[in-house]
């Protein structure tokens, strides 16, 4: 186990991370301590795809919101118009 005070680690902490893929590394600051961990990237060549759920079903179209959105704006408008002036 390697214990490196944060300000090293600052300087160097490309160094560190190599050292962290084959022995602990430990990072002392103040009276606090941290492990810096190694897990190296799993590479999934199969794309995951996740059926519809009740979201999905839920949502509305581009379309329809656009239409809705310009009816809530226009509502605005109207009720703020007169107040305005």
């Amino acid at each position: 186990m390697t214990v490196v005070s944060s300000k090293e680690f600052a300087t160097k902490p490309a160094k560190y991370y190599n050292l962290a893929a084959n022995e602990q590394v430990v990072i002392k600051r103040g009276k606090n301590m941290y492990h810096l961990t190694y897990k190296p990237v799993e590479e999934t060549k199969e794309r995951v795809y996740h059926e519809p759920d009740d979201d999905f079903y839920r949502s509305v179209s581009v379309d329809e919101f656009r239409k809705k959105l310009v009816v809530m704006l226009e509502n605005v408008d109207k009720k703020y118009q007169n107040t305005c002036k």
